[in-house]
């Protein structure tokens, strides 16, 4: 293989990873804690994109249950963002994780 076809290779590379990275950003995953009392919603890229709280769970006398709530759904929707991201990933690269590519 000559320093040609290596160019090429990577570009293609490059041209793939960009546009996966593209089609991540339209799909969501969502997370949720409380029996779906409040749901966050990210992105294929890890990018929150809403957020949502039952009225039932807001109760000025106990703020840490809300705020224990929202952090529980969020990094399960990152959990979820994270997963799609390396699939997605995984298609492009034959299944071989790649440090620092997601």
């Amino acid at each position: 293989m000559d320093m040609g076809d290596l160019m090429k290779q990577a570009q293609h590379f490059q041209q793939k990873l960009a546009q996966i990275q593209q089609e991540l950003g339209g799909k969501t995953v969502t997370g949720s804690s409380g029996g779906g009392m409040v749901t966050a919603t990210f992105n294929g890229r890890s990018e929150m994109t809403g957020i949502s709280i039952e009225k039932e769970v807001v109760n000025p006398d106990d703020p840490q249950l809300l705020q224990d709530l929202v952090v529980s759904a969020v990094n399960d929707a990152l959990v979820k963002a994270k997963q799609l991201g390396q699939t997605e990933m995984g298609k492009l690269t034959g299944g071989m994780n790649i440090p620092g590519l997601f």
